[in-house]
């Protein structure tokens, strides 16, 4: 499992090796496979893209649904090979900030579900969990790209993160089912090694995804907050690309998708930190 960083010449779709976009606007942003997909454990490569720098232009209806039917027929290998099968997607940064960006990741994970892939969806809630912390008065603080998670912003954390995504899937024709690490003991954590300083911010030690099994056979998409509770009870902050990476293990050992925009560096499965 190879994670490429951002690129400007990426296209932010929760997917894996996604096609190139072309002249027509608002292509869906569908996954297919190509000979560099493959990596050497078995997964797949995922690029992280730069939503922001694919802007759609306007197009009629007519040609929106050329591009789409397009797009999909570039993605029937993907289709035809990950069909039935169960992909992790990952979704934060930037591609959580706009709308327009929102509705897109939206609609490409209904779009997964509908021809046949059982998604589950792994997100964080950086900038949303921001915004709150401002009207409540609270300075976001970070160490290390990490957020400083004191026992107001666990508050703001819990409540942010539950619910907002399951109502945009069921809008956009999905049926959506909203959980956090703390149902079912799906995640237990504990305190980070850097707790001292970071706070409530912990580390995932197991993962039980038999909650998930009758949701994803009932054709419903889990979305999982990134919120876990240790043996105690007591809840923590987990980083949604961790996360995502143990989830993917125990539930999609074979494929994860990332969906965000950040700057930064390549990362693999062997990287300290990356999973």
């Amino acid at each position: 499992m190879l994670l490429t960083k951002p690129h400007p010449s990426s296209l932010a779709a929760p997917s894996a090796a996604l096609p190139k976009p072309g002249p027509a606007a608002n292509r869906v942003a569908t996954p297919r496979p190509s000979s560099s997909s493959r990596h050497r454990g078995g997964g797949l490569r995922i690029s992280a893209a730069s939503v922001a720098a694919a802007q759609p232009t306007p197009a009629s209806p007519a040609a929106a649904a050329l591009s789409r039917v397009d797009v999909l027929s570039e993605a029937l290998p993907f289709i035809q090979r990950f069909k039935g099968k169960t992909v992790v997607v990952k979704y934060g940064g930037a591609a959580m900030k706009s709308p327009e960006l929102q509705a897109s990741v939206i609609r490409d994970l209904v779009l997964l579900s509908c021809v046949g892939l059982r998604p589950v969806l792994v997100h964080g809630g950086g900038p949303e969990i921001n915004s709150w912390l401002a009207r409540v008065g609270v300075e976001p603080q970070f160490r290390n790209g990490l957020r400083v998670t004191d026992a107001v912003t666990m508050e703001v954390v819990e409540m942010v993160l539950v619910g907002k995504l399951v109502s945009l899937i069921s809008l956009a024709g999905a049926t959506a089912v909203g959980l956090c690490g703390k149902d079912a003991h799906l995640l237990t954590a504990r305190p980070s090694r850097d707790a001292a300083s970071l706070g409530f911010v912990g580390e995932v030690t197991r993962v039980d995804p038999s909650v998930l099994h009758p949701i994803i056979a009932s054709g419903h998409i889990p979305v999982i907050a990134t919120v876990a509770a240790d043996e105690a009870g007591q809840a923590y902050n987990i980083n949604a690309d961790m996360a995502a990476g143990r989830s993917r293990r125990r539930s999609a050992p074979r494929s994860c998708c990332y969906s965000q925009t950040c700057p930064g560096s390549s990362r693999t499965a062997t990287t300290p930190g990356a999973w």
